[in-house]
C-alpha cells in the first residue's frame, strides 16, 4: 500500500468552513494533521469559555490535552543554562570598577562598565582581573555573573559619606594599583567619587566617555552632539551603553580583604533622605507605585490610599484614555516602563503592553475580581474580591481606624 499522503478536497473545505455542520468533527482537538503530513494548530480550538461566556486562553500548563508538552516547554525555557566559570587564580594586574549598586541593585549602566573592563582585559592580555567595589547593603545582586572576578563590598558604608569611600579607594590604589579606574558617569555617585579620586591621583578624567581602548578614548560632550579623542587616563567615567554587558560567562566574584584605611575626618554629615511629595516623582524613578485600572470606581479613594501609602501614582492605558488619570501617569510599553520595588495593580486586567511595563519591577501585588486574568498570574500576591472594599480597609488600616482584620480566608484571598 502506498505511503503517499493525499488530499481530500472535500474534507479540507469542511474544515475551513466554521459553519458546516461537520466542521467540529473534524476539528477536535488544538493540533490536527494538514495534508502534507505536518501537524498544524487550530487557534479557534485553543481556549475555553469562561462563566462569564468570555473565551479564555489558559496560559497556566494545568489543563489540556498538552498540558505535559508545556508544562515541559516552560521547565525547558525558565532551565538556567549554566554558563562556563572564567578563573583568574593569580591576577598579573587589575581593573577596578566603582559601581553605583543604587537601591542594592545592579543597574543596566553598572553591567555595562563591567563589560568595558573586560574588553580592556581582553585587548591587554595576560592574566587580567575585574575588581568589582561596591558601597550600601546589596539585595540579591550577582556579581559574578556580572563579570567580577574580585569582589570588595562593604555594606556597612550607607548614605553619602564620599570622604569614608574615597578613603577605601586610595587604599585600594597604594595596595593594588590597578591599571583603570572605570565608574558609571551618574547622578547615582559614580559620576562624584570618580571626579574625586581623578583629584586625589592628580588625574585627568575622561568623562561621559562610550568608546574606550586601551590607548584612546572617546567622549561625548555638547548636549551629546559633540566628540572628542584624547588618550586613555587611568580614570574613566563611562556613558551608559559603552559596552555589551557580560553574558556568555559567569565569574568566580571572590572577595578580597578590606584594606587598612587611615581615621578620616569627616566634614559632611548625611541627614537622611528629604521627605519628597510623591506624586512629584517621576514613574521611571518611582520605587513604590499604586497604579489603577478599570476596575477602579472611586477615584476619589484611590488618590486619598496613594496619600496615605506615600506611593506614586499610575494607571493603566483605559484609565488613561478615561480621563480618570493625565497620560504621563500611564504605565506599560505604550507608556512608561517602571522598575518598582513594590507594584500594587488596582482593577487592572493585565494587557500585554502593561506587562512588559512592569517587568522590571521586584514585587507586583494584584487586587482585582478575576481570578484568571493575566495581572493575577503575574503577581507575587493577589487579592481577589471588590476593589472599592479592599481599598477601604487598607485605607482604614493605614490611618489606624480599623477594629478588623483584613478577610484571610481562600473566598477573598489568593496568593499566585
Amino acid at each position: 500500500m502506498s505511503n503517499v499522503i493525499r488530499r481530500n478536497p472535500r474534507l479540507e473545505r469542511i474544515a475551513r468552513n466554521r459553519l458546516h455542520p461537520q466542521h467540529a468533527e473534524l476539528n477536535t482537538g488544538a493540533e490536527v494533521r494538514g495534508p502534507t503530513g505536518l501537524l498544524r494548530k487550530n487557534p479557534h480550538a485553543v481556549g475555553f469559555i469562561g462563566p462569564n461566556g468570555i473565551k479564555r486562553i489558559d496560559r497556566s500548563a494545568k489543563s489540556g490535552s498538552n498540558s505535559l508538552l508545556r508544562r515541559t516547554a516552560q521547565k525547558t525555557a525558565t532551565a538556567t543554562v549554566e554558563l562556563p566559570l572564567h578563573q583568574v587564580k593569580t591576577p598579573d594586574y587589575f581593573i577596578a570598577v566603582v559601581v553605583d549598586l543604587a537601591a542594592g541593585r545592579l543597574s543596566g549602566h553598572d553591567k555595562d562598565v563591567l563589560g568595558q573592563a573586560h574588553q580592556l582585559v581582553a585587548e591587554l592580555g595576560g592574566q587580567g582581573a575585574v575588581l568589582a567595589v561596591a558601597f550600601g547593603p546589596a539585595r540579591d545582586v550577582d556579581f559574578g555573573s556580572a563579570g567580577a572576578d574580585r569582589l570588595l563590598h562593604l555594606p556597612d558604608y550607607q548614605g553619602y559619606c564620599p570622604e569614608q569611600k574615597l578613603a577605601v579607594l586610595t587604599a585600594l590604589e597604594a595596595q593594588y594599583t590597578p591599571r583603570f579606574w572605570l565608574f558609571p558617569d551618574s547622578v547615582q555617585g559614580g559620576a562624584d567619587f570618580g571626579r574625586r579620586l581623578a583629584v586625589r591621583l592628580n588625574i585627568r578624567a575622561a568623562t561621559h566617555a562610550w568608546q574606550v581602548s586601551a590607548q584612546q578614548t572617546v567622549c561625548r560632550g555638547g548636549l551629546d552632539k559633540t566628540d572628542w579623542q584624547r588618550p586613555t587616563p587611568r580614570v574613566l567615567l563611562l556613558a551608559e551603553e559603552c559596552a555589551m554587558p557580560v553574558s556568555e560567562t559567569r565569574h568566580e566574584a571572590t572577595p578580597i580583604d578590606v584594606p587598612v584605611v587611615t581615621k578620616v575626618d569627616t566634614r559632611i554629615e548625611d541627614l537622611g533622605a528629604v521627605n519628597v511629595d510623591p506624586s512629584q516623582i517621576a514613574l521611571s524613578e518611582a520605587e513604590f507605585i499604586l497604579s489603577g485600572g478599570n476596575g477602579v470606581r472611586d477615584w476619589d479613594q484611590f488618590h486619598q490610599v496613594a496619600a496615605a501609602l506615600g506611593a506614586t501614582e499610575g494607571a493603566s492605558r483605559v484609565a488613561v484614555d478615561d480621563g480618570h488619570m493625565p497620560r504621563f501617569r500611564q504605565v506599560g510599553a505604550t507608556g512608561t516602563w517602571v522598575t518598582a520595588r513594590v507594584y500594587i495593580a488596582v482593577g487592572i486586567s493585565g494587557a500585554i503592553q502593561h506587562l512588559q511595563g512592569i517587568g522590571q519591577c521586584d514585587k507586583v501585588i494584584a487586587i482585582n475580581m478575576d481570578p484568571g486574568c493575566d495581572m493575577v498570574k503575574r503577581a507575587d500576591l493577589a487579592v481577589i474580591g471588590d476593589s472599592q472594599a479592599i481599598l477601604a480597609e487598607l485605607l482604614a488600616l493605614v490611618s489606624g481606624q480599623s477594629e478588623i482584620p483584613l478577610e484571610t480566608d481562600e473566598a477573598s484571598r489568593h496568593v499566585a
